[in-house]
């Protein structure tokens, strides 16, 4: 079985606060009360804890009286309550064993303490080994001596001279049980308004505190802001700075690369052709594609001409062999033939003519 829930009774913001922390710490559901009276309402109409811690010392019903309460109940007497006091004797330890506190927890809490609590707690649990709770009868008459007075009762003194007959309406005190009753009640209210004065003072001082912190964390907040401004314009006024100095630095590099690589061209050329050599070279090729044009032109012309002759003298002579053979045979040959040889002269006229055309294109 793990412990889960925890109720935590106890009338100091301060105290609440710092012991609900432990606990939910440590993964558990914490239910918290202001008093011992709204504990036992709480326990009555809500689902039961696994655990109670019940503060000592509360005005109103204290944190014994809350124990006997819930011990004499039944439906919670069953439930682990662990007293938050400052005591720390042997004999308050005892007493509180006795109404049914299962252990101490020194205020103010401490993790290792707490840790030690809820971890023998889960064993008893787990083992059967919890101490049972006190029966009903032994937390739930006070004694004899403490009987409340009835109302409308007269006090009077033990050794009184009228006291010598014992009237139904009157409660024998002594000078001591007196005195016992006064220092008990003063005692009593001296502890309930220093406990008054305490809470509120840890109330105060809690409020205090956590105003110091918040402001403290808004300070720090506004601050870690501002660093981080400040921090963000650094790094943006760097990045720019160097921005500006790489570019100044490659735009450097690279004119001075353009500088060493004119100076090499430079003297390459002046190992090799100069600028008036080169133009001397373009003034020859130009000159020599001029002649080159003139000649082929005039070479052309010339080849047009000598065709033309040679077409015309071959065609004059065959045609005058062409005549020359038809006078010899016009007499012993037919005029088809004189056609055809007509013809084959129009022919070799016209390749020729061809030919000529050839060279020409």
């Amino acid at each position: 079985m793990t412990i889960n829930t925890a109720l935590l009774v106890d009338d100091s913001k301060v105290a609440r606060f710092a012991l609900s922390k432990l606990l939910e710490s440590r993964n558990m559901e914490v239910s918290m009360a202001g008093s011992a009276e709204e504990a036992l309402d709480l326990l009555n109409s809500e689902q039961p804890p696994d655990v109670i811690f019940m503060d000592h010392l509360m005005p109103g019903m204290n944190g014994v009286e809350a124990t006997k309460a819930i011990k004499r109940n039944p439906a919670t007497a069953s439930i682990p309550v662990v007293m938050c006091t400052s005591k720390k004797s042997d004999d308050f330890i005892q007493e509180a064993q006795g109404y049914g506190v299962y252990n101490i927890l020194t205020k103010p809490p401490q993790a290792d303490g707490l840790d030690s609590i809820l971890t023998a707690l889960t064993q008893d649990l787990n083992q059967g080994t919890l101490p049972e709770p006190p029966a009903p009868e032994d937390v739930a008459e006070p004694p004899e001596d403490s009987e409340p007075l009835e109302t409308g009762a007269r006090v009077r003194l033990a050794d009184s001279p009228q006291s010598t007959g014992t009237e139904g309406d009157t409660v024998p005190l002594t000078t001591e049980l007196i005195e016992q009753i006064a220092r008990s009640a003063v005692k009593t209210h001296i502890h309930n308004r220093l406990h008054e004065l305490l809470s509120s003072l840890f109330d105060e001082q809690h409020d205090h505190v956590r105003r110091l912190i918040e402001d403290s964390e808004r300070r720090r907040e506004e601050a870690i802001e501002k660093q981080t401004t400040d921090f963000r314009e650094l790094v943006e006024n760097r990045l720019e700075a160097l921005k500006n100095e790489v570019a100044a630095e490659v735009t450097l590099n690279l004119g001075n690369e353009l500088s060493e690589l004119r100076r090499e061209m430079r003297e390459q050329t002046q190992q090799g052709l100069t600028e008036s050599d080169l133009n001397a070279l373009k003034d020859h090729l130009t000159a020599t594609q001029t002649v080159d044009t003139e000649f082929w032109q005039s070479l052309q012309s010339e080849a047009v001409q000598q065709a033309h002759d040679i077409a015309r003298d071959t065609s004059e002579e065959v045609a005058q062999r062409t005549l020359d053979l038809y006078r010899r045979e016009q007499k012993t040959t037919a005029a088809r033939i004189y056609t055809m040889a007509l013809a084959v002269s129009l022919g070799i006229f016209s390749l020729g003519i061809a030919w000529l055309g050839g060279l020409i294109g």
